[in-house]
């Protein structure tokens, strides 16, 4: 069975099959990549509790930065947010994200416990 959180015409927030959540590429608001970074990440908490999981159990994450120069501002919001003895497999990469604005996207893919 497939469900789908907040559905829209091009897609959905979160798609959930089994015990697996798949989660859409979050970008956040503000002017900086630690401001950014923390938005991601505060919408990707409350996507994984609309799923009925969280942040623990995040199995695999793909960070996309649209300058590999703000690798380091990234990652100090990423180390104060993901949980120790749950960190989750992961690949950050630099790519041209969806509009100039958008400096981090972030996409989770996470377990739904049992």
């Amino acid at each position: 069975m497939i469900k789908r959180i907040g559905t829209g015409p091009r897609m959905s927030e979160a798609v959930i099959h089994g015990q697996t959540v798949y989660l859409a590429g979050q970008v956040g608001d503000g002017a900086s990549v630690t401001e950014q970074t923390q938005d991601c990440l505060r919408q990707v908490d409350e996507i994984l509790a609309k799923a009925g999981t969280s942040k623990e159990n995040i199995l695999q994450t793909i960070i996309w930065v649209a300058d590999m120069a703000d690798f380091a501002e990234m990652n100090a919001v990423w180390d104060a947010w993901v949980p120790q003895g749950h960190t989750p497999a992961r690949a950050t990469g630099e790519a041209k994200l969806a509009a100039p604005k958008y400096k981090v996207e972030i996409i989770v893919t996470a377990a739904i416990p049992a």
